[in-house]
């Protein structure tokens, strides 16, 4: 008797996911509730557990393949680690999927065609011969990509390669192009990504206002209390809770900067989830911070500490990353010394915190040395006007510049 493996509910608007990747293959045994498979949606990687303790005997559903909610992505059969270890049934099982086990079944493919150079990177730092990569690139030539997925693929006896064969050389005189070129196909979170961006440029009618901020309170406040205040909480003090204090009084004061447009209505929003842009190995994601104003700075540091593992560790629900209703994007952490952030579609209004960079100012008539900061705000000027949206950043700026106005909620 088998048991399928099904594609589980993937979230409110979410109908459709990609298997990314098959951590088990084909008489493989498992355990129930062991992780066997990641599929990737618009937002977030999910994994799917084995429903049942047994043996993996189908893979119905491929790397690569996109599959909807419900549907059977493979089957497990009865038995465990002996029923994989029957000699008669375990090669004709794996014969028919082999998608998972072929590349390390033709190793000469890679060695004859050749290596991208990016691949053969990856490969002499990970200690690995590409001559035993199958490859998957033009002529067959190995990709990076076909060693990353040859490095999380199951070490299970490895077919034994000869002899090291030497990386393929370019022959003498021009190169074409094409050789030197990689194509990877675009992961369903950065088509998403990309298609939302894209689409609020077209949508909304962004503008960008700009002011600065002297950082120098701040930093002294912090200075003076981070020690105590990680011996305390158990979190450092960073910026971005001031940041996200000094946008709720500004919220508060200017609703429309909180709201967005639904057709022909305006909904505004009595409550303040926070998304924090937070940028990943696989494309940007924005975790929200719900109820921020309902928080303390420790809070807040928490809050956005854990979200921010999540999303570094691939582990973030799609309930984390949905209901914002204001984002702030730190484009400062690589360095940016100012950018215009582009709108978290339906939301109107957008942050962006830049690097803080040591600049000569005019302080009572003196030219001084201060730690400035340039601040943009996008927003839909369909809702929010230029004043509007000036006075937002100027509130956010004497809150920053006078961090007793946040802890004394003034």
């Amino acid at each position: 008797m088998a048991t399928e493996i099904l594609v589980p509910t993937l979230g409110e608007s979410v109908s459709e996911a990609t298997v990314a990747r098959w951590l088990k293959k084909v008489g493989d045994s498992v355990k129930a509730d062991e992780t066997l498979v990641e599929l990737e949606t618009d937002k977030v990687t999910l994994e799917v557990n084995a429903p049942a303790s047994g043996t993996l005997g189908e893979i119905l559903a491929a790397e690569g393949a996109n599959v909807g909610v419900s549907a059977v992505l493979g089957l497990i059969t009865e038995g465990g680690a002996a029923a994989a270890a029957a000699p008669a049934p375990a090669p004709a099982k794996t014969a028919a999927p082999a998608p998972v086990a072929a590349p390390v079944a033709a190793p000469a493919a890679g060695a004859s065609a050749g290596v991208m150079p990016a691949a053969a990177k990856i490969a002499a730092d990970a200690g690995v011969n590409p001559a035993a990569i199958a490859g998957t690139g033009k002529d067959g030539r190995v990709t990076k990509g076909d060693v990353i997925d040859h490095l999380a693929a199951p070490k299970a006896a490895p077919a034994p390669v000869a002899a090291p064969a030497p990386i393929a050389k370019a022959p003498a005189g021009p190169r074409a192009r094409a050789d030197l070129e990689e194509r990877v196909r675009m992961t369903r979170l950065r088509q998403t990504v990309a298609a939302r961006l894209k689409d609020a440029q077209n949508t909304a009618a962004m503008l960008t206002t700009y002011n600065e901020v002297d950082m120098t309170n701040v930093m002294k406040l912090r200075n003076e209390l981070k020690d105590q205040f990680e011996k305390k909480h158990g979190v450092k003090l960073g910026f971005m809770s001031f940041f996200v204090k000094a946008c709720l009084v500004a919220l508060k004061e200017i609703p429309a900067v909180n709201a967005e447009i639904e057709g022909t209505d305006i909904i505004y929003k009595n409550y303040y989830d926070i998304g924090v842009a937070v940028g990943t190995p696989t494309g940007l994601v924005v975790p929200v911070v719900r109820d921020a104003d309902q928080m303390g700075f420790a809070k807040i540091e928490q809050s956005i500490n854990e979200l921010g593992k999540k999303a570094r560790d691939g582990k973030l629900s799609i309930a984390d990353m949905t209901g914002g209703t204001f984002t702030i994007s730190n484009g400062g952490v690589y360095g940016s010394l100012m950018s215009s952030p582009i709108l978290n579609a339906p939301q109107s209004g957008i942050l962006g915190m830049h690097k803080i960079q040591e600049r000569p100012m005019v302080v009572g008539g003196q030219i001084v040395i201060r730690p400035m900061m340039y601040l943009a705000l996008s927003y839909d000027h369909r809702i929010i006007d230029g004043r509007e949206a000036v006075t937002f950043l100027v509130r956010v700026k004497e809150c920053l510049e006078n961090p007793e106005r946040i802890l004394l909620d003034v």
